[in-house]
């Protein structure tokens, strides 16, 4: 007993060492980029008009628009690589920031297409509550100008079969005690099941920090923490990341239909219940638990309020910049990268160059042979995998909201309960029968969604529809030019789009003979425009691997190569949420403070003063 009392006792101890560490870790010069409280009454939406959006989004690069003596170059402008940017120029630091697509913004970004409007990643968004400490970061990243939308408490709506048929439909509904007060009032005698998930699903929650904890640590307490073979005896989350989740629920329940609605979120991080971790689940039941946001006038309002703090520390954001390389010196250090301009290219040097491109881009094709090789770098590719890919459709339709019957109710639709196993044979078919025998959508209404929709496209409306597909299915045309990929390719985009309007349309039957636009999207689609080099829709996979605490510990915001660093969902887990999380960790690292504890310390002076100022 002595003796294990005695390993309990190191353990505290060891524990007690890291948390001190990781509270106390301080710029050592750095400036603060939460010293003051950027936030400014909401100004009037200039952004509804097209000379500000081309101005704001749509900048093309050409090298006279490089700003002089940069601090740092960000390669890509998805939400890890703009927030990243924002935090360094909210400490002082002029950052350029480099976009291959046309439109800045990644996956925040919107398009418009026959006088409709389309968001190409956000669907929605958790933990954006008034007074969080997520819509805080996002308040001063955006200085205080981008505005959310709630979703109505029932969010997202599971169905199980023919909408039109025997299918059920189950609400998912916020609130952390409302959520599981609902499931049991759908399944009724199914309460024990629903306690316990729900205590598992709050128990893993509680140890997410250790996401942040393993990647901020100094490397050698980190690699202390994951020897020690502890985390998963004092940590809930380390434990479950080694259990899938069909496991868990499956040993909950008999019932197959709550065993898929407590599996229902797996499409939000693309990983089949049996493939994906209790753990990966748990943070995705978490985020949603207190309801869901969406942001008013569309996605593309994210880039838009983010990309002015960065020009005005005197950095820039510029789109249609393909980097070709990143460049290393003598010594095998980052300095600059090379940028294609037509035939051309154009070498730009900072001393420190970030990374946006997802992990697979940034080992495999921007760097030198000689650095690729690192047995760092080796290591960490080994450790992962790409994600699955997706298939959208974008639809627009005449007519409003309430003549459609739209909903801003997100639906995932499945055929049956058995949702590992109607994944499992989807992807391991061919392209042809995958086609007749889609497992999954996702459907939700992004006009539905936006309270100043109608206000912007008055008598329009929009759908999108996401499921996936393997990107094998359609590499053959992967050389092909994009709009020029041949019958073939087209015919098979067609089998899909067919096959899935006719299930939306049982869904939705009022947008029959209503479609103005219909375009599908395959995984060469993602690959064109967010240049993901599978057609994932969320980086490296997020199967149980993934969450080792040992693959948490080693993948981290600084790599092998000196003065070179990731940012964004592969750095910590993706979604918008997850690539917000590898910002803060990114700038956390190259400014040597502690951005979670300075972004809470401000947070609590304004509350304090606003206390002050109440009484």
């Amino acid at each position: 007993m002595w003796l294990q009392g005695l390993l309990f006792l190191a353990a505290l101890l060891l524990l007690l060492l890291v948390l001190l560490s990781f509270m106390l870790l301080r710029g050592s010069g750095s400036r603060n980029p939460f010293a003051t409280d950027s936030r400014r009454p909401v100004r009037p939406a200039c952004h509804r008009k097209g000379l500000c959006v081309r101005t704001v989004v749509k900048t093309v690069f050409s090298a006279d628009k490089v700003p002089a003596e940069l601090d740092a170059i960000v390669v890509g402008s998805g939400i890890g690589g703009l927030a990243a940017a924002a935090l360094l120029a909210k400490a002082g630091w002029r950052v350029l920031v480099l976009e291959q697509h046309g439109k800045l913004g990644g996956c925040c970004h919107t398009f418009s297409e026959k006088g409709f409007e389309f968001d190409t990643g956000i669907h929605y968004v958790g933990q954006i509550q008034e007074g969080s400490l997520m819509r805080f970061l996002v308040d001063q990243l955006t200085d205080g100008q981008l505005e959310w939308a709630p979703l109505p408490p029932t969010y997202d709506a599971v169905v199980l079969g023919d909408p039109q048929g025997t299918g059920k439909t189950f609400h998912i509904h916020a609130g952390e005690r409302e959520y599981f007060r609902r499931l049991k009032e759908q399944f009724p005698g199914e309460a024990a099941a629903i306690d316990e998930f729900q205590q598992l699903v709050k128990s893993a929650g509680r140890g997410v920090l250790l996401l942040g904890l393993l990647k901020m640590l100094p490397r050698f307490l980190a690699r202390l923490l994951v020897r020690s073979r502890l985390l998963p005896r004092l940590c809930s989350f380390s434990h479950l990341a080694s259990r899938s989740l069909k496991e868990v629920v499956d040993g909950l329940t008999p019932n197959p239909e709550l065993r898929a609605v407590l599996s229902y979120l797996f499409p939000t991080y693309g990983v089949r219940p049996s493939k994906a971790s209790f753990s990966m689940h748990s943070i995705l039941v978490n985020h949603f638990l207190r309801g869901a946001w969406y942001p008013k006038g569309g996605a593309g309002e994210i880039a838009f309020h983010t990309i002015p703090v960065i020009r005005r520390a005197g950095g820039n954001v510029l789109g249609k910049a393909p980097v070709q390389r990143i460049l290393l010196d003598a010594q095998g250090r980052a300095c600059g990268v090379s940028v294609r301009k037509g035939q051309d290219s154009v070498d730009i040097l900072a001393p420190v160059i970030i990374s946006d491109a997802g992990i697979f881009n940034t080992y495999e094709r921007l760097l030198p042979a000689e650095a690729r090789a690192l047995p760092e770098i080796q290591s960490q590719l080994h450790m992962l995998a790409p994600g699955e890919g997706g298939f959208t459709i974008f639809v627009g339709l005449s007519g409003s909201r309430e003549e459609l019957g739209l909903e801003p109710t997100n639906y995932f639709m499945f055929p049956e309960s058995d949702l590992d196993g109607i994944m499992q044979r989807y992807l391991a078919v061919s392209r042809e029968e995958a086609a007749n025998n889609i497992p999954f959508l996702f459907v939700t209404s992004p006009s539905a969604k936006d309270p100043t929709w109608e206000t912007r496209h008055p008598g329009k409306s929009t759908l999108a529809i996401v499921t996936f597909a393997r990107y094998e299915w359609f590499e053959e045309w992967k050389d092909k030019q994009v709009h020029k990929r041949g019958d073939d390719y087209e015919d098979l985009k067609k089998t899909f789009v067919d096959a899935i309007m006719q299930t939306v349309s049982k869904l939705y039957p009022r947008i029959e003979g209503r479609i103005e636009y219909l375009s599908g999207g395959t995984p060469l689609t993602n690959q064109h425009y967010i240049a993901s080099p599978h057609g994932e829709l969320y980086g490296a996979d997020h199967g149980m691997p993934r969450l080792q605490a040992e693959v948490i510990a080693t993948l981290r915001a600084d790599t092998a190569v000196p003065n070179l660093y990731l940012t964004g969902q592969d750095l910590c887990v993706g979604g918008f949420m997850g690539a917000l999380q590898g910002a803060i960790i990114c700038a956390s690292t190259i400014l040597k403070r502690n951005l979670y504890a300075d972004m809470a310390w401000l947070k609590m002076r304004l509350q304090a003063t606003n206390s002050k100022k109440g009484d």
